[in-house]
């Protein structure tokens, strides 16, 4: 007896998963949820976050600022015109201000004389040179406690940062204690008020701890009062 054929299986409009294959969008187990663990989820953490933001705004700190800032060779060229070109020791000074403050936007051409003993006093004038505002006259004066032994007159070359307006330089300047170094025969020292930042270069070691300890008054006209 010859037996019936079954009957035929219908197509099936879709097909079927092999159960063994693993499903896209599937959940993982919770072995593999936690495997990374909270330390892997924090790994970058707050405190590299907090770098990164630090780094970020010292970049745009000391960031070019197109138009209205001198580029460190336009620097280099003034200062050299002033103590002569390949001076020994002033590239660095001048990089080594770049790299702390960035690109100023002004800065003085200008010639000082003064001298002491222990205590004694200074007079200069020079030209400001602003970057938006352009060229104006200058003058300072102030004491100096140390071995000032700058008694002839000699050139000054300064940076100035942040001086968004160039009447906020015409106030008193105390040095900035601790921040003065010596570079083969310069000497540079930051003067600072509020986020007016003032870098006098010159040759000469009696400038160096002559500002240490003293003050520079910058004003539109010469006086003769020192203080």
């Amino acid at each position: 007896m010859v037996a019936a054929p079954s009957a035929a299986q219908p197509a099936l409009p879709y097909a079927v998963p092999n159960s063994a294959a693993p499903v896209a969008g599937a959940a993982t187990s919770p072995d593999a949820a936690t495997a990374a663990g909270p330390d892997a989820a924090t790994a970058a953490g707050p405190d590299a976050a907090a770098q990164t933001a630090a780094e970020a705004d010292a970049t745009l700190q000391h960031a070019p600022k197109d138009g209205v800032t001198f580029a460190e060779d336009d620097v280099l060229g003034a200062a050299e015109e002033v103590f002569g070109k390949g001076a020994k020791g002033l590239a660095e000074i001048v990089q080594r201000s770049f790299k702390q403050y960035g690109q100023p936007n002004a800065y003085i051409v200008g010639r000082e004389a003064g001298g002491a003993f222990v205590v004694g006093v200074r007079y200069g004038s020079g030209t400001l040179h602003h970057k938006i505002e352009g060229q104006r006259p200058v003058y300072w004066t102030g004491p100096s406690v140390g071995f000032d032994v700058g008694g002839d007159g000699s050139k000054v070359f300064a940076l100035v940062y942040n001086l968004d307006d160039g009447e906020d330089l015409f106030r008193r300047y105390p040095a900035a204690e601790g921040k003065a170094y010596l570079v083969g025969g310069f000497a540079a020292n930051y003067l600072q008020r509020d986020n007016v930042i003032i870098v006098p270069i010159k040759l000469g070691l009696g400038w160096r701890l002559g500002l240490n300890a003293g003050y520079l008054n910058f004003t539109k006209k010469g006086t003769a009062n020192p203080f």
